[in-house]
């Protein structure tokens, strides 16, 4: 499983980005996809994950109100719409795809698009 994330860039505090992530195989065969971030010095961290099947989205905290995450099942691809943008949200933002097996949870990473927000 390949997955591609883009829409990444430089954006003005205030404004609004929209990533994408296609997978190169269905993604009903995945329990929940999602996006991580991981800005400079840090750990990464969930921002934002989507139920493949029922749609039901889940939020950190200091996203909640600004980022809509969803899917597009026909087209196997996941999409963040960032607004509101703030200088703290930069960070290379990667999608993930995570399935149940059992061995455990298993997960599937792209390969990070970069977003910066400046003052």
């Amino acid at each position: 499983v390949q997955l591609q994330a883009s829409g990444g860039g430089l954006v003005q505090a205030g404004g609004s980005l929209r990533l994408s992530c296609v997978a190169s195989g269905s993604i009903l065969t995945f329990s929940t996809m999602g996006w991580y971030r991981q800005a400079a010095g840090k750990e990464r961290e969930l921002v934002a994950d989507i139920h493949i099947t029922n749609a039901r989205a889940n939020y950190a905290d200091f996203v909640k109100g600004r980022f809509t995450i969803s899917r597009d099942n026909a087209n196997d691809m996941v999409y963040l719409q960032m607004d509101s943008l703030n200088v703290e949200d930069t960070a290379v933002y990667y999608c993930n795809a995570a399935r149940s097996s059992w061995l455990g949870p298993v997960n599937y990473w792209g390969q990070g698009t970069l977003v910066t927000v400046s003052s």
